[in-house]
């Protein structure tokens, strides 16, 4: 599965932004989603992830309320709606799809990762 994240940008605190990931294959339906994210000097963390048919999403602590994910299978792409964004958000946002929803976690090992794109927030 290849997975091309896009969205990311420039903005300032309090502002929005949706990430888009596109996969290539049909049988996006199949996999969980989520998204993780690696700020400069620091280890990748999670941040949310969606089951197969939507149904159940996670959140980190830390974006909990701020942000949302959903997927649309119709279209092979998930999404990550970030409001109230603040200049700790900033990082590359990256994509991951599994067949399960608990191997995306960090060490999980994830099968399969988009390349990122950057998030800057400035105060």
């Amino acid at each position: 599965v290849q997975l091309q994240a896009s969205g990311g940008g420039l903005v300032q605190a309090g502002y929005s932004l949706r990430l888009s990931c596109a996969a290539s294959e049909r049988t996006f339906s199949w996999y969980a989603m989520g998204w993780f994210r690696q700020a400069p000097g620091k280890e990748r963390e999670f941040v949310a992830k969606i089951s197969v048919n939507g149904g159940s999403t996670y959140y980190a602590d830390s974006v909990k309320g701020r942000f949302t994910i959903s997927r649309d299978n119709a279209k092979n792409t998930v999404y990550l709606q970030m409001n109230s964004l603040k200049p700790e958000d900033t990082a590359v946002y990256y994509c991951a799809a599994d067949p399960k929803l608990i191997d995306l976690r960090v060490g999980g090992g994830v099968d399969y990762w988009g390349k990122g794109t950057q998030v800057t927030v400035s105060s």
